[in-house]
């Protein structure tokens, strides 16, 4: 997370304000709820997990063993049974 500088950004009147309430200290103003992004959206990370879980779903279908999908993907049976069994949306 980077800083910026409020007086770079907000007019003198409502840092003014702010200032009746909290002076020289850091503080966090969040996004607002519509701008949120779920996790991995920008980075990409989201897509990749998806797309391996999509073949996981695939092997596991076609008869692959959970065990096995587990060793090969590196992770637990819990995180397999997760994701072979979780419902479509």
């Amino acid at each position: 997370m980077t800083y910026v500088k409020a007086t770079n950004v907000l007019p003198e009147e409502l840092i003014s304000e702010i200032q009746k309430y909290i002076q020289g200290e850091t503080i966090y103003i969040p996004k607002p709820q519509k701008a949120k992004r779920k996790w991995g959206t920008c980075s990409g990370g989201r897509k990749l997990i998806d797309e391996r879980n999509e073949r996981i779903k695939n092997f596991f279908e076609k008869g692959t063993s959970i065990e096995e999908l587990a060793r090969e993907y590196f992770l637990s049976t819990e995180t397999i049974k997760k994701i072979v069994y979780k419902k479509q949306r």
